[in-house]
This record gives structure tokens, C-alpha cells and sequence, in this order.
């Protein structure tokens, strides 16, 4: 068991070049031009369809963390608090039911192209951010008796 947890908290360590990969595909439509020209609209919504892919790949590999783990005193309070806990779930679950239903929209009902092109960065956003909720009920749960 032990050398399980170990494995998977080294996997978890993928999520910083993955990171990084969706950093430099935000910053490139600003370091190469394609930003300002009107024409070139689509190269900055494939560089941001990248961006949002690498992000959700990123969570992923982060949700493969220790759980049991706070890294600050700030975040134990919040997770301690069972009000504040409750009412941050509830956020983080808007955020994944919000990220996949625009994906969904854009990949399937929306006949605009520009939309497409993010649709499917959207949806590997949310599935990763499905991860990030599945840890946050973690961390409420494991925090919330004071463990």
C-alpha cells in the first residue's frame, strides 16, 4: 500500500512540465504576434485550445496527491470549517458542470468554428477539474474531524 501512494505521489509530479507546457501555449499568441493581427484569430484560439488541454492533463496528474496533507494553515481552516468547506465545494463543482457543458455546447451544438476550436480544451479542463472536486471531498472529509 505504502509503495502505491509513493508511486502515484511521484506521478503526481508530471503536473508541473504539464504546466509549464500550458504556460508557454498562453504566452506564445503574445511572444509571436499572432495576438494583434485580426486574421489570425484562429492561431490564437489553437494556442489557447492547447493552453486549456495541458491544464486539464496538469489537474489531473495533480488529483494523484496525498490528501491527507494541507500544505497551509489558511487552507486547513477553510477545510476544518464545515460551512466554509461545504461552500467551497460548491464552487468547485460549478467549475467542472460549467467548463464540460461549454465544451459539450461548442463540440456539439454549436456550428460557430471559432467556438470549436476551444470546445475540446474545455472538456479535458473539466474532466480534470472532476479530479480537483474528487480531492477537494477528500481533503473536507479527512479535515473536517480535525484529523
Amino acid at each position: 500500500m505504502k509503495n502505491t501512494r509513493q508511486f502515484f505521489h511521484l506521478l503526481s509530479y508530471l503536473q508541473y512540465p504539464l504546466m509549464l507546457l500550458a504556460l508557454y501555449h498562453m504566452g506564445k499568441p503574445y511572444f509571436d504576434g499572432s495576438l494583434g493581427n485580426a486574421d489570425q484569430i484562429n492561431l490564437f484560439l489553437e494556442s489557447m485550445n492547447n493552453m486549456l488541454i495541458f491544464m486539464g492533463l496538469g489537474i489531473s496528474f495533480a488529483s494523484l496527491q496525498d490528501t491527507s496533507k494541507t500544505s497551509l494553515k489558511f487552507e486547513k481552516r477553510i477545510w476544518q470549517n464545515a460551512r466554509w468547506g461545504k461552500l467551497f465545494l460548491v464552487m468547485i463543482t460549478a467549475l467542472p458542470l460549467f467548463t464540460i457543458g461549454f465544451g459539450f455546447f461548442g463540440y456539439f451544438i454549436s456550428d460557430h468554428e471559432k467556438i470549436q476550436t476551444v470546445a475540446f480544451g474545455s472538456i479535458v479542463l473539466g474532466v480534470g477539474l472532476i479530479g480537483f472536486l474528487k480531492v477537494a471531498v477528500e481533503v473536507f472529509e479527512k479535515h473536517r474531524d480535525g484529523i
